[in-house]
């Protein structure tokens, strides 16, 4: 497919065309009963999302057109599609202030967000925002895949994640708690010496009565006890 001498509109025409042949009907009606709510979603498959994006490269004013249609498969593919060198923070915060999805929040967050160059900083931003539990779950998504490539933190900077991620991980809402559990058990695995802070961190749930302090712990527990049976970067 040769994409190079054809406008923003004529792409995007072309991969409506794509997404259209490619539509999932089943797949998109059980998208909807789970709440994944878009002007339009073909239901199509991650794989074959990719599939469809891949002729067209990196190209940013492609990226920026897709993302303003409210259809699944192009808000997917323009993080897929976005380069990370011209996608500026601002650019960051008015993609994930639209973001509603959780679905979106993750392929974003896979796809983009986490090979920013200033990654880091808007992660530790976002888990901190109140009253947007689909930035911090994004803000989680993004340092668990940070430190899944080795990555380290500094001494301050795991200072402020684990406070942050022991409140979310023991708060009651659904996406802040899965990612601060996400990152955690990441934080956990890269070396020796982050077990002994969660270690140390989780003791005092040892023996609550509290549901949500016994399942933290218990959760955690379970991660340090299978890590440590695995092959560990000592620090």
């Amino acid at each position: 497919m040769d994409t190079e001498n054809k406008d923003t509109a004529e792409k995007i025409k072309e991969i409506r065309n794509s997404c259209r042949l490619a539509m999932n009907g089943p797949a998109s009606q059980a998208m909807r009963e789970r709440g994944l709510e878009y002007r339009l979603n073909f239901g199509v498959e991650y794989p074959r999302i990719k599939q469809i994006a891949a002729p067209y490269g990196k190209d940013h004013d492609l990226a920026q057109a897709l993302w303003k249609e409210d259809v699944r498969e192009m808000k997917i593919m323009a993080g897929i599609i976005q380069p990370a060198d011209t996608f500026i923070k601002e650019l960051a915060e008015i993609w994930m202030d639209s973001i509603r999805q959780q679905e979106l929040a993750e392929m974003t967050s896979m796809n983009l967000f986490s090979k920013l160059p200033y990654a880091s900083e808007i992660a530790f931003e976002w888990i901190a925002a109140e009253n947007n539990a689909c930035k911090q779950y994004c803000g989680y998504l993004i340092l668990a895949r940070l430190l899944a490539s080795g990555k380290e933190m500094n001494e301050r900077s795991a200072d402020e994640f684990l406070d942050q991620a022991e409140s979310d991980a023991l708060s009651d809402e659904y996406l802040p708690k899965a990612g601060a559990m996400t990152a955690l058990k990441k934080f956990v695995s890269q070396n020796e010496d982050n077990a002994k802070r969660i270690e140390h961190l989780i003791g005092k749930y040892k023996n609550s009565t509290r549901q949500n302090e016994s399942d933290f712990y218990n959760e955690m527990k379970f991660e340090l006890d299978f890590t440590r049976q695995q092959p560990m970067q000592e620090s």
